[in-house]
């Protein structure tokens, strides 16, 4: 009872209903990438779309007719167990709704707009190049995937693979889809000639190094070291009005031997800008250094409530 309780709180959340938005339409982009970019080249990328594609096609040689919609859904299915197990029910439960959408949505798409119709006679491509197709689905699905695995979600399949060689063996999630992905590009060698298996491994290095910019892109914060003539005026400011947190260190300036206290905070690329504006407005005489992070862990918050906003 208490179960149930708690999953109908959490259908009622602001939270629930925007990273369901968020999926779908990921989702929704990540299944266009596979469908027009990948299908109709046979290009295995490392991916579980790759693997399905070489099952499908040496399948249909053997004389079995399956769309590569449904050897997804199959495979999904099959990796959810794993999530639930080894990475943990929220990812579960995401990755269940994410990978078991994939496969319709391809058919969603070959309603909308078959492929076929977007082939010239005698090409097998809708760019017209492979290295054109391989790029469009590459950049395409590596923004999918990184906003997924922002809000602790994923495209299903690879990511799964990628999440658990993350998780344990605390790779970058870049590298994690890389390993994960080539593996499965080697199965291409069933199916393909050496060169598209090449094009495919190039495609999952690309896919790696993009989903780590583009995570690093998603989560960067600002750290921000503040020496004024009031410091406390603005610690009031950043505790007060911006609600972030910071710490306070007394320095020693090198060239004059006068003590002071240095501000040290977190902020988001928006919230340092409100520090440099209060700064200047309010004609307080300070030294101020920021440089980028990529990630932070513990009781850092993505949001928080900003009363300067809502007055």
């Amino acid at each position: 009872m208490e179960n149930i309780l708690s999953c109908l709180n959490v259908l009622r959340t602001w939270k629930f209903w925007k990273e369901l938005f968020i999926m779908t339409l990921g989702m929704f982009v990540a299944a266009a990438a596979v469908y027009y970019f990948l299908v109709p080249s046979k290009l295995v990328v490392g991916s579980i779309s790759g693997l399905s594609i070489v099952i499908g096609t040496v399948l249909q040689e053997a004389g079995f007719v399956i769309r590569v919609s449904t050897v997804v859904l199959i495979i999904n299915a099959l990796l959810l167990v794993l999530a639930f197990f080894l990475i943990g029910r929220e990812f579960g439960a995401k990755t269940v709704y994410t990978a078991l959408i994939l496969g319709p949505l391809m058919n969603v798409w070959e309603k909308i707009c078959p492929y076929t119709r977007l082939l010239e006679e005698g090409q097998t491509s809708v760019m017209g190049d492979l290295w054109f197709d391989l790029l469009a689905f590459v950049l395409i699905l590596s923004a999918s995937q990184a906003i997924m695995f922002s809000i602790n979600a994923s495209t299903g399949g690879l990511d799964i693979l990628a999440k658990i060689v993350n998780k344990y063996f605390h790779f970058d999630i870049g590298v994690s889809v890389s390993i994960a992905g080539v593996i499965i590009c080697c199965t291409a060698f069933a199916i393909n000639p050496f060169r598209m298996v090449v094009i495919g491994l190039i495609g999952t290095w690309l896919n790696g190094l993009i989903v780590d910019h583009f995570m690093a892109s998603i989560s960067r914060r600002k750290r921000v070291c503040i020496i004024a003539d009031d410091t406390e005026q603005i610690r009031k400011y950043i505790v007060g009005e911006l609600g972030r947190g910071c710490s306070l260190y007394e320095v020693t300036g090198g060239y004059s031997g006068d003590r002071r206290m240095e501000i040290q905070s977190l902020l988001t690329k928006d919230e340092f800008s409100y520090v440099m504006k209060y700064v200047k407005d309010n004609n307080i005489n300070a030294f101020i250094t920021a440089g980028n992070v990529s990630e932070v862990y513990g009781l850092w918050h993505k949001q928080k409530h900003h009363k300067k906003q809502q007055k």
